[in-house]
């Protein structure tokens, strides 16, 4: 078991199922694909495949090999992502990763330091899903909620941010001013298209607006921002993405029980690189204003 090249091709193989599929992965001819496979069959003295017009289906011997090696190769994607991320120079590839709705907060910080840093080609993932950071996955990531537990990771508290009941000036000219929690009927609601949201807010909508008032639902903060500021019905913001609208009425005042905590998350081998110092410092600087104005 001495030659990677060979266990990489049919860890390939066996993943996506033809010769074809794995040459284009490995940058390589279908016929090199052909013979580290025979080679590696005929070195262990068993079929890894058996053949057949649909491609390559890996026998028993194969799903072992095919565990093992791709547990091998999750191990060299994290060792070169965390030797990408060491060295003193502020440069090259910066990922980081936060829950969606808050561009409009996040991206003009990060403009500024592409240009203070001009060398960091940043990437800007949003998702759902947990980006790995043991895994080299993202150098940042901006969680909400809970303190995240993952014990080799550092975890820095970043923001809590206010959010408020909004509606337009329009809506309101039309509709009234509602009681918020009081008189509602007839009112009409923008909220998330998630009846399991654990976000404060959500929490809070789920349990004092009926369902039938909440006439426009989206998984997107962006659209459901939208749908406010167009005057579809009132929501949730954050107070800091209505500091300059003059377009807008505060419904009802932030509570402390909406507020959403959020943490600056690294893991303990990159956290002190400079490139990752560098980026913590400058978003904590930039942000300072909101920390001051919560105390």
């Amino acid at each position: 078991m001495d030659n990677w090249d060979e266990i990489r091709t049919a860890y390939q193989v066996a993943r996506l199922g033809t010769v074809s599929g794995a040459a284009d992965v490995l940058g390589v001819h279908h016929a090199t694909v052909i013979r580290h496979i025979d080679a590696l069959e005929r070195r262990l003295g068993v079929k890894l495949f058996q053949r057949h017009t649909r491609g390559y289906t890996a026998t028993e011997a194969g799903q072992d090999l095919l565990r093992v090696a791709q547990a091998t190769d999750d191990q060299f994607s994290q060792l070169s992502a965390r030797i990408k991320g060491r060295g003193n120079e502020v440069s090259g590839e910066l990922v980081v990763t936060t829950i969606g709705g808050l561009s409009q907060l996040l991206v003009p910080i990060l403009a500024e330091f592409q240009e203070a840093y001009p060398d960091v080609e940043l990437r800007y993932l949003t998702s759902a899903r947990l980006f790995r950071l043991e895994y080299g996955e993202a150098h940042v990531a901006i969680r909400a909620g809970s303190p995240p537990q993952q014990p080799d990771n550092v975890v820095q508290p970043f923001l809590r941010l206010r959010s408020a009941i909004y509606g337009s000036k329009d809506y309101i000219a039309r509709n009234g001013m509602p009681e918020i929690p009081g008189k509602m009927a007839g009112h009409r609601f923008v909220g998330m298209d998630d009846p399991t949201s654990r976000a404060p807010f959500a929490q809070w909508m789920r349990e004092n607006i009926p369902a039938h008032q909440v006439v426009f639902r989206s998984g997107d903060p962006r659209a459901n921002r939208q749908a406010v500021l167009s005057g579809v019905g009132m929501g949730f913001l954050g107070t800091y993405e209505l500091e300059n609208n003059s377009d807008m009425v505060e419904v009802h005042p932030p509570l402390d029980e909406w507020d959403s905590r959020l943490w600056l998350v690294t893991h303990m081998d990159l956290h002190r690189t400079t490139k990752v110092q560098a980026f913590l410092n400058f978003l904590k600087d930039h942000t300072a204003h909101m920390r001051d104005a919560h105390r």
